[in-house]
């Protein structure tokens, strides 16, 4: 009798565990991708289906596969809100066409040091791995930061920063190295990309414009496995640098992603607001190196409403750029692609899909 009674408990038991095991499977989901009927993630999505700031296209020649990464809060419309959940997802695609729903690569977890929002991840392959770097804003905020004299409204001096996240695969899932950003904690820094000069991995990153009021880029070398930096940041060029941004009480540096041209040329396209709105500049290092100088060319690569690009090569080798547009309003952002061309000194664009 004991033994039959044993026998049962296990049973019922374990079906109370399955269910919940289940349960919580189905709510993590819940969570994060299925917000559409189950029907509609076998559809595939048009480019003009997506809400996206700031695309980053990985081209996978492990897989054959293009990889778009976005946050979250593009879809959710979760943006400022903590009962979102906070994270990067990703959209497949075999064309730049037509893409799989997205699915998620990162999570963060509620005790996450940023919880605020994510932006502008990108995914590079590295040394065999997967590296996903992402700008985590917290709700927290810098104290030691004052506004400008005279200013009485400002944004707040959230604790900002760029953190890289490894995986083994561009599907992730993505796992974090420590509980805090790889740029300076005290900073409020944003748009970091990876760039690989003598051997050596560097992280080019945005000192935001919030803190300093002229924006600058700044890069810092990391540890040959990504899991932190090593030294101080190194200025490389303000914002006001540029002729193209004009006169204003304030100068933004984003997106910067680095091209090396079919010459050799070192260039670094970035983004900030020109006499048409937020626009895509060429600067380019005078030495080849990171540590510049580094001079503004005079042409946009981007001028009206759109920007915060990256570059890379299809499956057939055509060099192409995407970017955002509009800039605004939000909620109309979609991922834009172009065809470039490389006349050895300048990127020139050829023309929109």
């Amino acid at each position: 009798m004991k033994l039959l009674k044993l026998t049962m408990y296990l049973i019922i038991a374990g079906t109370v565990n399955l269910q919940c095991t289940s349960e919580q499977k189905t709510g993590n989901r819940e969570d994060t991708n299925d917000r559409e009927p189950s029907d509609a993630k076998e559809k595939l999505l048009t480019t003009n289906d997506i809400r996206i700031r700031d695309p980053f296209v990985l081209a996978d020649s492990v897989t054959g596969k293009y990889y778009m990464y976005a946050q979250m809060d593009n879809r959710l419309g979760g943006r400022g809100n903590p009962n979102k959940p906070k994270g990067v997802e990703v959209y497949v695609s075999s064309d730049l066409e037509h893409w799989e729903y997205p699915e998620t690569v990162l999570l963060l977890p509620e005790d996450f040091w940023g919880r605020n929002m994510v932006w502008a991840p990108e995914v590079h392959a590295h040394n065999g791995q997967y590296y996903l770097f992402a700008t985590i804003t917290s709700y927290d905020t810098l104290s030691h930061l004052k506004r400008p004299e005279g200013v009485t409204e400002w944004p707040s001096f959230f604790k900002r920063g760029t953190q890289i996240f490894v995986a083994d695969s561009p599907m992730g899932p993505f796992k974090w190295f420590s509980n805090e950003s790889h740029t300076p904690t005290d900073w409020m820094a944003l748009d970091g990309t990876l760039w690989e000069e003598d051997g050596k991995p560097y992280m080019i990153f945005c000192h935001e414009w919030v803190e300093i009021i002229d924006g600058t880029m700044d890069y810092v070398e990391l540890k040959k496995d990504l899991s932190g930096t090593i030294g101080a940041p190194e200025l490389m060029f303000k914002a006001s640098d540029a002729p193209w941004v004009g006169e204003r009480s304030s100068y933004v540096t984003d997106g910067c992603y680095l091209y090396r041209t079919k010459d050799g040329v070192l260039l670094m396209i970035w983004s900030s607001f020109g006499a048409e709105g937020y626009a895509i500049g060429i600067v380019e290092s005078e030495s080849g190196k990171l540590r510049g100088p580094w001079k503004h060319q005079d042409k946009l690569l981007f001028h009206k409403n759109g920007g915060h690009g990256m570059i890379f090569r299809n499956f057939n080798n055509q060099l192409i750029m995407t970017l955002h547009q509009p800039n605004s309003p939000r909620g109309e952002e979609r991922a834009k692609f172009f065809k470039l061309e490389d006349s050895g000194n300048t990127l020139n664009l050829l023309e929109i899909n």
